[in-house]
């Protein structure tokens, strides 16, 4: 398991990054550590592994980097949630509010079948939106969200409010 400061010390903050006043969280730093990154992978796959997921659905982007090897790991299928638009097959979407703005993320329709045990993962907890949105997607699709699970949160911004109900795990907290 990797600490909390040596996964702290390879994040780099970018100032104003998407828009003015937001500090952005960059993992590339963690990403481009060999050791690191597979650290964390294992770190999240211990978080998960007792959740006894069906499936884990990793949110675009960086949650396919940290997901689809997780999922590897635990030997279950990779969901994509996408950005509207970027999926060839039939979805369902939904609009949710960002930290500064909205967006639209859609799953394809076939991805996730009745009773499926699924874990969300990401690399960002900050409001909650847009992982809330992807649990909406699972649900709505008659899959049940066992947990959700991040590199990073952003404790200040309440994210764990909007997830309330579900199984939150984390491994660095700011």
């Amino acid at each position: 398991m990797i600490s909390e400061s040596t996964v702290k010390a390879l994040i780099r903050d970018i100032p104003d990054f998407p828009t003015q006043g937001i500090l952005f969280r960059d993992i590339t730093p963690v990403l481009q550590d060999p050791s690191a990154f597979k650290q964390v992978i294992c770190s999240m796959v211990d978080c998960v592994r007792p959740m006894k997921p069906d499936v884990i659905v990793g949110i675009e982007s960086r949650g396919f980097i940290l997901g689809a090897p997780v999922a590897l790991e635990l030997g279950v299928g990779f969901v994509p949630v996408r950005k509207a638009g970027k999926l060839p097959s039939e979805t369902v979407k939904i609009e949710y509010a960002l930290e500064y703005g909205t967006s639209t993320v859609e799953m394809h329709r076939d991805a996730i079948e009745p009773g499926m045990r699924a874990v969300i993962i990401d690399d960002l907890l900050a409001t909650g939106g847009t992982a809330k949105a992807a649990a909406q997607l699972v649900e709505e699709l008659g899959g049940k969200v066992v947990g959700i699970s991040f590199l990073i949160e952003l404790s200040f911004l309440n994210g764990r409010k909007q997830l309330q109900g579900y199984d939150v795990c984390t491994i660095v907290t700011y």
